[in-house]
């Protein structure tokens, strides 16, 4: 697995879970889904992603997108 897949596994378990989590929690949880998408709205334009960098202090090889 690269950095470029485990961010997009990373982002999709965070939307999901905030889902999830807002609705049998609290609609409040909604707003980990706002961030996430803000979060790769931002990485599409920046290139920054700070999942990419734990992934890479982790030890994951550089993929297409996060070098």
């Amino acid at each position: 697995m690269n950095i470029d897949r485990a961010v997009f596994a990373f982002a999709g378990i965070v939307v999901l879970a905030g889902l999830v989590l807002g609705y049998w929690v609290s609609p409040w949880w909604l707003l980990l889904v706002a961030f996430a998408g803000l979060n790769m709205l931002q990485a599409s334009f920046t290139g920054f992603c700070p999942a990419a960098l734990v992934f890479k202090m982790v030890g994951l090889k550089s993929g297409c997108a996060f070098k």
